[in-house]
């Protein structure tokens, strides 16, 4: 089974891009590339930015799209997880072949999958923003290279996010600082949701990746 993103629906932020450094934005579950679009204000200058759209479609009556099916409240499949993720790391290789640095920045769903993307070619996603969301449970070829090179990684989270089920919020708390340079915060009284003072970190945690990104550009 494999699963493709309709590249035809992608948003992409006005400015020319290229030779930019490149944001590309996934959604949860139930929104679609409009949902983290109008995010680009809170965002570095200087960037391209792409909204991808999921490509499944979540059970009658949920609205939106979805990266994966949710089996139950307490498992995901990380199986489908990593199918989502190989088909973005196929639309970032049409769409995105000439950025001289890609990041990934997803909500709940997305930031599983930008995760996983991150795990199953560590060459080409050179930072993560991964906010109300966690690391696919199990092992990748590609984990041991993520321990040595340790790229940068934001992680935020709510106290009241009673979405993500807590035995994944535990296990993501010890993958990441093993495997990732970590940055993040957990944020007291959030849900499942996104501040402004969350905007404001992952500005900063962005505007270090592409100020490194175009230092080696030069």
């Amino acid at each position: 089974m494999t699963v493709s993103i309709d590249s035809s629906v992608t948003l992409w932020s006005p400015e020319p891009r290229e030779g930019k450094p490149l944001l590309v934005l996934l959604h949860g579950y139930g929104a679609d590339e409009r949902d983290l679009f109008g995010l680009i204000p809170y965002l570095p200058e200087g960037i391209a930015v792409a909204a991808v759209a999921a490509p499944l479609t979540p059970p009658w009556p949920m609205p939106g799209r979805s990266w994966y099916a949710i089996d139950s409240l307490n498992t995901r499949d990380a199986a489908g997880i990593t199918l989502a993720a190989e088909a973005l790391l196929a639309w970032l290789e049409g769409a995105a072949a000439d950025a001289p640095s890609v990041a990934l920045l997803g909500f709940s769903q997305g930031a599983a999958v930008s995760l996983q993307a991150l795990r199953l070619d560590p060459s080409r996603v050179d930072a993560v923003v991964a906010l109300s969301g966690y690391a696919a449970p199990g092992e990748l070829p590609h984990d041991a290279v993520l321990q040595e090179q340790r790229p940068p990684v934001f992680w935020g989270r709510g106290t009241h996010d009673d979405v993500i089920p807590v035995p994944l919020i535990d296990h993501t708390a010890q993958w990441l600082p093993a495997h990732a340079a970590l940055s993040g915060r957990v944020y007291q009284g959030l849900t499942h949701s996104i501040s402004e003072q969350e905007l404001a970190d992952v500005h900063v945690f962005l505007t270090q990746w592409k100020d490194s990104a175009e230092k080696k550009a030069s």
